[in-house]
């Protein structure tokens, strides 16, 4: 059973954590800098998700936008295509990039070294994520 019932369920947790992470000076510098327009593209449920650090962000206190849907308007340079059980997993930090590059469990589209050299950006990202699913009271969803 997938862990997120629908888009929305998956828009609501994931999208805390792009919401945090665009407003954190940790994690949002390192992304804002690297002027790219990445796109995650979620299955079961389906959700795309664009990051758009390659201009100015318009929302409040973000460093750089996080824009939900299909019609950004935006082309990616870096997409990121996985179910969104795996998204969860990565999220929690128990996915090693590279293996699951290599195992087709995430499809990268775009110029994979601009990808692994954001790894260490997204790091801080990990503790985030099971802390963000506990204050939302999904303790359940937490990976030990």
């Amino acid at each position: 059973m997938a862990i997120f019932k629908d888009e929305a369920e998956l828009r609501y947790y994931v999208g805390a954590l792009y919401d945090r992470a665009k407003c954190d000076p940790a994690v949002a510098t390192k992304i804002r800098d690297s002027k790219l327009v990445i796109q995650f593209r979620y299955d079961e449920p389906r959700g795309i998700v664009t990051i758009n650090a390659a201009s100015p962000p318009t929302q409040p206190g973000a460093l750089f936008d996080v824009l939900w849907g299909d019609e950004t308007g935006l082309k990616p340079d870096i997409e990121m295509s996985m179910k969104a059980d795996v998204a969860h997993q990565f999220w929690h930090g128990k996915v090693n990039l590279m293996a699951a590059l290599t195992r087709r469990q995430i499809i990268a589209k775009g110029p994979i070294p601009k990808i692994l050299k954001l790894l260490p950006a997204v790091e801080p990202m990990y503790a985030m994520y099971p802390a963000l699913l506990r204050d939302m009271g999904r303790d359940d969803l937490v990976i030990s």
